[in-house]
Protein backbone atom coordinates (compact mmCIF):
# COMPACT_ATOMS: atom_id res chain seq x y z
CA UNK A 1 0.00 0.00 0.00
CA UNK A 2 1.37 3.41 -1.00
CA UNK A 3 2.20 5.68 1.90
CA UNK A 4 0.86 9.20 1.51
CA UNK A 5 3.60 11.73 0.87
CA UNK A 6 6.39 9.27 0.07
CA UNK A 7 8.22 10.06 -3.19
CA UNK A 8 7.37 7.63 -6.01
CA UNK A 9 10.55 6.46 -7.73
CA UNK A 10 10.56 4.37 -10.90
CA UNK A 11 13.42 2.14 -12.02
CA UNK A 12 14.48 0.49 -15.23
CA UNK A 13 14.31 -3.10 -13.96
CA UNK A 14 15.20 -5.03 -17.11
CA UNK A 15 18.61 -6.07 -15.76
CA UNK A 16 17.15 -6.75 -12.29
CA UNK A 17 15.02 -9.60 -13.65
CA UNK A 18 17.37 -10.82 -16.40
CA UNK A 19 21.03 -10.40 -15.39
CA UNK A 20 22.53 -12.73 -12.80
CA UNK A 21 25.61 -10.62 -12.11
CA UNK A 22 26.96 -7.14 -12.87
CA UNK A 23 24.19 -4.69 -13.68
CA UNK A 24 21.56 -7.05 -12.30
CA UNK A 25 23.31 -7.36 -8.94
CA UNK A 26 23.72 -3.57 -8.77
CA UNK A 27 19.99 -3.02 -9.29
CA UNK A 28 18.77 -5.71 -6.91
CA UNK A 29 21.11 -4.68 -4.11
CA UNK A 30 20.26 -0.99 -4.48
CA UNK A 31 16.50 -1.57 -4.55
CA UNK A 32 16.63 -3.81 -1.47
CA UNK A 33 18.60 -1.14 0.40
CA UNK A 34 16.32 1.70 -0.72
CA UNK A 35 13.18 -0.28 0.18
CA UNK A 36 13.97 0.22 3.87
CA UNK A 37 13.51 3.98 3.45
CA UNK A 38 10.25 5.96 3.15
CA UNK A 39 10.08 5.70 -0.65
CA UNK A 40 7.61 4.10 -3.05
CA UNK A 41 9.57 2.00 -5.56
CA UNK A 42 8.17 0.91 -8.93
CA UNK A 43 10.26 -1.54 -10.96
CA UNK A 44 9.55 -1.41 -14.72
CA UNK A 45 10.63 -4.50 -16.63
CA UNK A 46 9.67 -5.67 -20.15
CA UNK A 47 8.69 -9.07 -18.69
CA UNK A 48 8.91 -11.08 -15.46
CA UNK A 49 12.36 -12.41 -16.39
CA UNK A 50 13.92 -15.14 -14.28
CA UNK A 51 12.06 -16.20 -11.16
CA UNK A 52 15.27 -16.75 -9.18
CA UNK A 53 16.48 -13.20 -9.90
CA UNK A 54 13.15 -11.48 -9.38
CA UNK A 55 12.75 -13.27 -6.05
CA UNK A 56 16.01 -11.75 -4.82
CA UNK A 57 14.11 -8.47 -4.51
CA UNK A 58 12.65 -8.50 -1.01
CA UNK A 59 8.85 -8.52 -0.84
CA UNK A 60 7.76 -5.22 0.71
CA UNK A 61 4.61 -3.13 0.55
CA UNK A 62 6.51 -0.23 -1.01
CA UNK A 63 8.05 -2.27 -3.86
CA UNK A 64 5.99 -3.18 -6.93
CA UNK A 65 6.94 -4.62 -10.31
CA UNK A 66 5.34 -3.09 -13.39
CA UNK A 67 5.18 -4.68 -16.87
CA UNK A 68 3.92 -3.46 -20.27
CA UNK A 69 0.22 -4.01 -20.92
CA UNK A 70 1.06 -6.02 -24.05
CA UNK A 71 3.82 -8.54 -24.68
CA UNK A 72 4.43 -7.08 -28.15
CA UNK A 73 7.06 -4.47 -28.95
CA UNK A 74 8.61 -4.52 -25.48
CA UNK A 75 11.83 -2.96 -26.78
CA UNK A 76 9.85 0.03 -28.04
CA UNK A 77 8.00 0.19 -24.71
CA UNK A 78 11.26 0.34 -22.77
CA UNK A 79 12.72 3.15 -24.88
CA UNK A 80 9.55 5.16 -25.58
CA UNK A 81 6.18 3.83 -24.39
CA UNK A 82 7.19 3.44 -20.77
CA UNK A 83 6.87 7.22 -20.27
CA UNK A 84 3.05 6.99 -20.52
CA UNK A 85 3.04 4.27 -17.84
CA UNK A 86 5.27 6.36 -15.57
CA UNK A 87 2.85 9.29 -15.86
CA UNK A 88 -0.13 7.01 -15.23
CA UNK A 89 1.50 5.58 -12.09
CA UNK A 90 2.40 8.98 -10.67
CA UNK A 91 6.16 8.39 -10.82
CA UNK A 92 7.96 11.56 -9.82
CA UNK A 93 11.51 10.48 -10.63
CA UNK A 94 12.85 7.72 -12.86
CA UNK A 95 16.23 6.07 -12.33
CA UNK A 96 17.93 4.37 -15.27
CA UNK A 97 20.07 1.78 -13.52
CA UNK A 98 22.13 0.67 -16.51
CA UNK A 99 23.15 3.74 -18.47
CA UNK A 100 19.89 4.28 -20.36
CA UNK A 101 16.79 6.48 -20.11
CA UNK A 102 13.60 6.38 -22.16
CA UNK A 103 13.38 8.91 -24.96
CA UNK A 104 11.02 11.76 -24.09
CA UNK A 105 11.26 11.56 -20.32
CA UNK A 106 12.64 15.10 -20.06
CA UNK A 107 9.66 16.50 -22.02
CA UNK A 108 7.24 14.54 -19.81
CA UNK A 109 8.19 16.56 -16.73
CA UNK A 110 9.28 13.46 -14.81
CA UNK A 111 12.67 14.02 -13.22
CA UNK A 112 15.37 11.52 -14.12
CA UNK A 113 18.74 10.21 -13.02
CA UNK A 114 20.90 7.63 -14.72
CA UNK A 115 23.70 5.46 -13.38
CA UNK A 116 26.61 5.17 -15.77
CA UNK A 117 28.86 2.29 -14.81
CA UNK A 118 31.63 2.72 -17.34
CA UNK A 119 32.50 4.07 -20.77
CA UNK A 120 34.89 1.29 -21.71
CA UNK A 121 33.38 1.14 -25.20
CA UNK A 122 34.74 4.66 -25.74
CA UNK A 123 37.95 4.35 -23.72
CA UNK A 124 38.86 0.93 -25.18
CA UNK A 125 36.79 0.32 -28.33
CA UNK A 126 39.18 -2.49 -29.31
CA UNK A 127 37.31 -4.80 -26.94
CA UNK A 128 34.00 -4.35 -28.80
CA UNK A 129 32.54 -4.98 -32.22
CA UNK A 130 32.62 -1.69 -34.13
CA UNK A 131 28.82 -1.66 -34.58
CA UNK A 132 28.22 -2.19 -30.85
CA UNK A 133 30.55 0.71 -30.12
CA UNK A 134 28.51 2.98 -32.39
CA UNK A 135 25.22 1.91 -30.79
CA UNK A 136 26.51 2.29 -27.23
CA UNK A 137 27.97 5.72 -28.02
CA UNK A 138 24.65 6.88 -29.49
CA UNK A 139 22.75 5.65 -26.42
CA UNK A 140 25.22 7.38 -24.12
CA UNK A 141 24.84 10.74 -25.84
CA UNK A 142 21.05 10.39 -26.00
CA UNK A 143 20.91 9.52 -22.31
CA UNK A 144 23.01 12.44 -21.06
CA UNK A 145 20.70 14.78 -23.01
CA UNK A 146 17.63 13.33 -21.27
CA UNK A 147 19.07 13.06 -17.73
CA UNK A 148 18.56 15.71 -15.08
CA UNK A 149 21.47 14.20 -13.16
CA UNK A 150 24.07 11.49 -13.64
CA UNK A 151 25.41 9.01 -11.09
CA UNK A 152 28.92 7.67 -11.68
CA UNK A 153 29.94 4.58 -9.73
CA UNK A 154 33.55 5.76 -9.40
CA UNK A 155 35.71 8.84 -9.79
CA UNK A 156 37.27 7.07 -12.78
CA UNK A 157 33.89 6.81 -14.51
CA UNK A 158 33.11 10.42 -13.63
CA UNK A 159 36.29 11.55 -15.37
CA UNK A 160 35.35 9.53 -18.45
CA UNK A 161 31.83 11.04 -18.53
CA UNK A 162 33.28 14.55 -18.40
CA UNK A 163 35.86 13.75 -21.08
CA UNK A 164 33.67 11.87 -23.56
CA UNK A 165 30.31 13.48 -22.85
CA UNK A 166 31.48 17.05 -22.18
CA UNK A 167 29.18 17.04 -19.15
CA UNK A 168 29.47 19.73 -16.48
CA UNK A 169 31.01 18.35 -13.30
CA UNK A 170 28.15 19.59 -11.12
CA UNK A 171 25.71 17.41 -13.08
CA UNK A 172 27.52 14.25 -11.89
CA UNK A 173 27.54 12.67 -8.43
CA UNK A 174 29.76 9.75 -7.50
CA UNK A 175 27.83 7.18 -5.49
CA UNK A 176 29.65 3.88 -5.09
CA UNK A 177 27.78 0.61 -5.35
CA UNK A 178 27.47 -1.80 -2.45
CA UNK A 179 27.72 -5.56 -2.57
CA UNK A 180 25.03 -7.99 -1.54
CA UNK A 181 24.99 -8.74 2.22
CA UNK A 182 25.41 -12.48 1.63
CA UNK A 183 29.17 -11.90 1.23
CA UNK A 184 29.51 -10.30 4.66
CA UNK A 185 28.16 -13.19 6.73
CA UNK A 186 30.03 -16.08 8.27
CA UNK A 187 30.07 -18.62 5.46
CA UNK A 188 31.76 -21.99 6.05
CA UNK A 189 34.59 -22.35 3.53
CA UNK A 190 36.62 -25.55 3.20
CA UNK A 191 40.05 -24.03 3.85
CA UNK A 192 41.47 -27.38 4.99
CA UNK A 193 41.14 -28.66 1.44
CA UNK A 194 43.17 -27.71 -1.67
CA UNK A 195 44.63 -24.21 -1.73
CA UNK A 196 43.27 -21.91 -4.39
CA UNK A 197 43.16 -18.36 -5.64
CA UNK A 198 39.78 -17.09 -6.83
CA UNK A 199 38.74 -14.78 -9.65
CA UNK A 200 35.11 -13.85 -10.42
CA UNK A 201 33.78 -11.97 -13.43
CA UNK A 202 33.10 -12.23 -17.14
CA UNK A 203 35.90 -14.14 -18.87
CA UNK A 204 37.03 -11.81 -21.66
CA UNK A 205 40.25 -10.29 -22.93
CA UNK A 206 39.72 -7.01 -21.08
CA UNK A 207 39.46 -8.91 -17.78
CA UNK A 208 42.95 -10.29 -18.45
CA UNK A 209 42.68 -13.45 -16.34
CA UNK A 210 45.46 -14.98 -18.44
CA UNK A 211 47.89 -12.86 -16.40
CA UNK A 212 46.94 -14.77 -13.24
CA UNK A 213 47.29 -18.09 -15.06
CA UNK A 214 50.82 -17.10 -16.18
CA UNK A 215 51.65 -16.07 -12.61
CA UNK A 216 50.95 -19.63 -11.39
CA UNK A 217 54.27 -20.72 -12.91
CA UNK A 218 56.08 -18.67 -10.23
CA UNK A 219 53.90 -19.78 -7.30
CA UNK A 220 53.82 -22.89 -5.08
CA UNK A 221 52.85 -26.00 -7.02
CA UNK A 222 50.02 -26.85 -4.61
CA UNK A 223 48.28 -23.51 -5.29
CA UNK A 224 45.57 -23.52 -7.98
CA UNK A 225 43.29 -20.92 -9.58
CA UNK A 226 39.50 -21.08 -9.78
CA UNK A 227 37.96 -18.81 -12.42
CA UNK A 228 34.21 -18.18 -12.12
CA UNK A 229 32.45 -16.82 -15.19
CA UNK A 230 30.51 -17.54 -18.36
CA UNK A 231 32.34 -19.51 -21.05
CA UNK A 232 33.62 -17.37 -23.94
CA UNK A 233 36.13 -17.66 -26.78
CA UNK A 234 38.70 -16.07 -24.45
CA UNK A 235 38.08 -18.94 -22.00
CA UNK A 236 39.40 -21.32 -24.66
CA UNK A 237 42.50 -19.15 -25.07
CA UNK A 238 43.13 -19.26 -21.33
CA UNK A 239 42.67 -23.03 -20.99
CA UNK A 240 44.80 -23.66 -24.10
CA UNK A 241 47.66 -21.66 -22.57
CA UNK A 242 47.32 -23.57 -19.30
CA UNK A 243 47.44 -26.90 -21.13
CA UNK A 244 50.45 -25.88 -23.25
CA UNK A 245 52.43 -24.82 -20.17
CA UNK A 246 51.61 -27.73 -17.87
CA UNK A 247 49.22 -25.66 -15.74
CA UNK A 248 45.93 -27.34 -16.70
CA UNK A 249 45.65 -29.34 -13.43
CA UNK A 250 45.95 -26.07 -11.50
CA UNK A 251 43.35 -24.04 -13.45
CA UNK A 252 39.64 -24.69 -13.05
CA UNK A 253 36.94 -22.71 -14.85
CA UNK A 254 33.46 -22.84 -13.28
CA UNK A 255 30.22 -21.71 -14.93
CA UNK A 256 26.67 -21.42 -13.63
CA UNK A 257 27.60 -20.87 -9.99
CA UNK A 258 24.50 -20.10 -7.91
CA UNK A 259 24.08 -17.23 -5.46
CA UNK A 260 24.37 -19.70 -2.60
CA UNK A 261 27.53 -21.33 -3.95
CA UNK A 262 29.50 -18.17 -4.70
CA UNK A 263 29.98 -16.99 -1.07
CA UNK A 264 31.24 -20.48 -0.22
CA UNK A 265 33.87 -20.24 -2.96
CA UNK A 266 34.99 -16.87 -1.62
CA UNK A 267 35.15 -18.22 1.92
CA UNK A 268 37.37 -21.15 0.94
CA UNK A 269 39.86 -19.16 -1.13
CA UNK A 270 43.31 -18.05 0.00
CA UNK A 271 43.31 -14.78 -1.95
CA UNK A 272 41.40 -12.99 -4.69
CA UNK A 273 42.91 -11.91 -8.01
CA UNK A 274 41.34 -9.37 -10.37
CA UNK A 275 43.80 -8.52 -13.16
CA UNK A 276 41.38 -6.50 -15.31
CA UNK A 277 42.84 -3.86 -17.61
CA UNK A 278 39.92 -1.47 -17.23
CA UNK A 279 36.79 -1.34 -15.06
CA UNK A 280 34.11 1.12 -14.09
CA UNK A 281 34.38 -0.04 -10.49
CA UNK A 282 35.01 -3.73 -9.74
CA UNK A 283 32.34 -5.02 -7.33
CA UNK A 284 33.96 -8.51 -7.06
CA UNK A 285 36.80 -6.83 -5.15
CA UNK A 286 34.29 -5.59 -2.56
CA UNK A 287 32.74 -9.05 -2.37
CA UNK A 288 36.17 -10.59 -1.81
CA UNK A 289 37.19 -8.16 0.93
CA UNK A 290 33.79 -8.58 2.59
CA UNK A 291 34.49 -12.32 2.59
CA UNK A 292 37.80 -11.80 4.38
CA UNK A 293 40.17 -12.17 1.43
CA UNK A 294 43.24 -10.14 0.51
CA UNK A 295 43.12 -8.80 -3.04
CA UNK A 296 45.64 -8.47 -5.86
CA UNK A 297 44.42 -6.38 -8.81
CA UNK A 298 45.87 -4.27 -11.63
CA UNK A 299 46.63 -0.62 -12.17
CA UNK A 300 45.20 1.50 -14.96
CA UNK A 301 41.57 2.18 -14.07
CA UNK A 302 39.52 2.43 -10.89
CA UNK A 303 40.46 -0.74 -9.02
CA UNK A 304 42.46 1.19 -6.42
CA UNK A 305 39.21 3.03 -5.61
CA UNK A 306 37.44 -0.26 -4.99
CA UNK A 307 40.17 -2.12 -3.13
CA UNK A 308 41.76 0.73 -1.18
CA UNK A 309 45.39 1.22 -0.17
CA UNK A 310 45.89 -2.16 1.49
CA UNK A 311 45.13 -4.27 -1.56
CA UNK A 312 48.02 -4.79 -3.97
CA UNK A 313 48.14 -3.58 -7.59
CA UNK A 314 50.45 -4.55 -10.43
CA UNK A 315 50.93 -3.68 -14.09
CA UNK A 316 48.44 -5.69 -16.21
CA UNK A 317 51.28 -7.14 -18.31
CA UNK A 318 53.63 -8.09 -15.45
CA UNK A 319 53.15 -11.77 -14.68
CA UNK A 320 56.13 -11.92 -12.31
CA UNK A 321 54.86 -8.81 -10.53
CA UNK A 322 51.48 -10.51 -10.17
CA UNK A 323 53.15 -13.60 -8.70
CA UNK A 324 55.22 -11.51 -6.28
CA UNK A 325 52.12 -9.65 -5.08
CA UNK A 326 50.21 -12.90 -4.60
CA UNK A 327 53.05 -14.31 -2.48
CA UNK A 328 52.69 -11.28 -0.20
CA UNK A 329 49.05 -12.17 0.61
CA UNK A 330 49.16 -15.97 0.94
CA UNK A 331 48.49 -17.51 4.33
CA UNK A 332 51.45 -17.08 6.61
CA UNK A 333 52.75 -13.99 4.81
CA UNK A 334 53.81 -11.19 7.12
CA UNK A 335 51.11 -8.54 7.57
CA UNK A 336 48.40 -10.53 5.77
CA UNK A 337 45.79 -10.37 8.53
CA UNK A 338 46.39 -6.67 9.16
CA UNK A 339 46.02 -6.03 5.43
CA UNK A 340 42.65 -7.82 5.45
CA UNK A 341 41.47 -5.91 8.54
CA UNK A 342 42.36 -2.50 7.11
CA UNK A 343 40.75 -3.37 3.77
CA UNK A 344 37.54 -4.29 5.55
CA UNK A 345 37.61 -0.94 7.34
CA UNK A 346 38.10 0.79 3.99
CA UNK A 347 35.07 -0.80 2.28
CA UNK A 348 32.65 0.32 4.97
CA UNK A 349 32.03 3.31 2.68
CA UNK A 350 30.34 0.91 0.26
CA UNK A 351 27.85 -0.53 2.77
CA UNK A 352 24.25 -0.64 1.66
CA UNK A 353 22.65 1.69 4.18
CA UNK A 354 25.11 4.47 3.43
CA UNK A 355 24.78 4.06 -0.35
CA UNK A 356 20.98 4.05 -0.08
CA UNK A 357 20.92 7.20 2.05
CA UNK A 358 23.16 9.01 -0.46
CA UNK A 359 20.87 7.93 -3.29
CA UNK A 360 17.72 8.96 -1.44
CA UNK A 361 19.24 12.37 -0.64
CA UNK A 362 19.97 12.86 -4.34
CA UNK A 363 16.42 11.90 -5.31
CA UNK A 364 14.96 14.38 -2.83
CA UNK A 365 17.28 17.17 -4.00
CA UNK A 366 15.96 16.71 -7.54
CA UNK A 367 12.35 16.69 -6.38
Amino acid sequence: MQQEGNPVIGFDAKRIVRNGTGLGSYGRTLVNDLARLPLELRLYAPDAGRDDLRQQVAVRDNVLFRYPRTSHFTSYWRTHGIVDDLLRDGVQLFHGLSGELPIGIRKSGIRSVVTIHDLIFLRHPEYYHWLDTKIYAWKFRQTIREADHIIAISECTKRDIIEYGHVAEDKITVIYQSCAPRFSGQVPGDRANARYLLSVGSIEARKNILLAVKALSYLPADLSLIIVGKHTAYTDEVTAYAAAHGLAPRVRVMHGISDDELPVLYAGAEAFVYPSRYEGFGIPIIEAISSGLPVVACTGSCLEEAGGPDSLYVDPDDEQGMAAAIRQVLRGAEGREERIRRSRDYIRRFQGADVASQMADLYRSLL
